[in-house]
């Protein structure tokens, strides 16, 4: 069975810089989307990239708040690789937004909708249709020290969903961000329930995690920049880096949970 990867989205920030690293650093096939402009996201992806044969690269159309963009993309996917040929060894499930509630009095319906839309009812329907191309107990995996696994996370294939520290529960001591907060939180059960799915149908050749990738200077963080130490706020290529290697470096035992940028666990 021949493993690919999926990035999604990955039209700007850390979704576009993880699918350079994966082109950059594997030998696998990378499925990146984009809601729009998809033209102009392979060129950013593939821009200043040396050696990277263009046709590893696929660039779907995909909104998370239009679930049958998601599903015509995994009919797409399923047509690129043929589930008896091939499986998801890497999801990255990247979608965020945040509307930064200071007091009960700023929480605006429609906002906080619109976040949980995004980061928690985003990343479940992207389960609900991209979950089956992940390995099964009966799937035939490389070789942990198969060259076709360079790179990418070794003996399992991972389902990978963005979360932040704020989504602790336990380490929230400031409030605020109420939408932000829940919505994030709400990710680590996802992360939690699908895992134990993925305990039933993979055994160990599959798990699923949740990230924290540290405050990255893009777009959704862009208002508290100034509120951050500069050793503190990192470049998406900087934080890409990192979550991989994180990646890299969990075992099945560390399942079901929420690690941050230098591997350390994020209490629920």
């Amino acid at each position: 069975m021949k493993p690919w990867t999926l990035v999604t989205p990955a039209s700007r920030g850390i979704g576009l810089e993880l699918a350079r690293r994966l082109l950059q650093t594997t030998n696998v096939p990378v499925v990146a989307t984009a809601r729009k402009d998809l033209d102009r996201t392979r060129e950013n992806v593939l821009s200043g990239l040396q050696d990277v044969k263009e046709d590893r690269l696929h660039v779907l159309k995909l909104d998370v708040l239009d679930e049958q963009t998601i599903h015509d993309a995994a009919n797409e996917a399923s047509r690129l690789f043929p589930k008896k040929e091939h499986y998801l060894h890497l999801a990255l499930c990247l979608p965020g937004l945040l509307f930064p509630e200071k007091a009960p009095s700023q929480i605006d319906y429609d906002d906080a909708l619109l976040t949980f839309r995004t980061n928690t009812l985003g990343p479940m329907v992207l389960l609900k249709h991209l979950s089956p191309f992940l390995p099964r107990k009966s799937t035939t995996m490389p070789a942990s020290d198969s060259h076709q696994l360079e790179g990418l996370p070794q003996d399992h294939a991972t389902w990978a969903t963005m979360s932040a520290r704020v989504g602790s529960i336990t380490d929230n001591r400031l409030g605020g961000w109420y939408s932000y907060r829940a919505s994030k939180a709400a990710v680590n059960q996802v992360t939690k329930t699908f895992d134990n799915h993925l305990r039933t149908s993979a055994g160990e050749k599959a798990m699923a995690v949740s990230l924290h990738p540290g405050t990255v200077k893009t777009g959704l963080s862009k208002d508290f920049w100034g509120n951050v130490k500069d050793e503190k706020l990192f470049s998406a290529e900087f934080s890409a880096e990192k979550l991989m290697k994180v990646l890299c470096g969990r075992n099945i035992e560390d399942r079901g949970k929420c690690w941050d940028w230098k591997g350390e666990e994020v209490p629920p």
